[in-house]
């Protein structure tokens, strides 16, 4: 396996939408694992191909592993091809992303998540979540189509992180580790 350089904010893939997979192969299980094992290595709880300059609808993720805590084992899962629906009510908090690496900002996300798809075999998938996993799935599903978290950015939060992000400004407030590239505390 490979470690995948992770693409930033500016590289066209990030805003280009990812097509469908339509071959279910070696090379695609190839890029899920390497997607996996970049995704540990950053580390993040998600990672879609894009990022990793692959316009396929493809991410994987593991919101519940700590590279602190060795009695957590890697629960890697994976997702081709999805269709998220999203529940009713809201979540606001802090959020990052490799692609957007130093940066952090409070967005709003819907509560409840489902997304359905297929796994690297083509063998249909569903899960269903809240809180962070429900973060995660909207976040790597916008990739696939394309956007950033930061596009979801409103009001004074919008300005101050156009004004960072152009301006190449770090923030002032620490970034939650859970989406810099360092080791993340417990589950919010």
């Amino acid at each position: 396996m490979a470690l995948l350089p992770i693409r930033t904010l500016g590289d066209p893939v990030l805003r280009t939408p990812a097509e469908a997979v339509t071959v279910f192969d070696a090379a695609l299980r190839r890029l899920v694992d390497n997607m996996i094992e970049t995704m540990y290595a950053a580390p993040g709880v998600g990672l879609a191909a894009p990022q990793v300059g692959v316009s396929l609808q493809v991410f994987v993720f593991d919101t519940e592993y700590d590279p602190r805590d060795v009695a957590v084992p890697r629960r890697p899962l994976v997702v081709v091809n999805p269709v998220l629906e999203t529940g009713p009510g809201e979540q606001h908090d802090d959020e990052g992303c490799l692609s957007v690496p130093g940066h952090a900002y409070p967005t709003t996300r819907a509560a409840t998540a489902t997304v359905r798809g297929v796994d690297a075999t083509g063998a249909a998938v569903r899960y269903e979540a809240d809180g962070l996993l429900a973060r995660c799935f909207q976040h790597e599903t916008d990739h696939l189509h394309g956007r950033l978290y930061i596009d979801r950015l409103t009001g004074e939060d919008r300005r101050a992180a156009h004004a960072a992000l152009r301006d190449g400004v770090r923030p002032s407030r620490p970034v939650p580790s859970i989406f810099r590239g360092s080791p993340r505390p417990g589950q919010p």
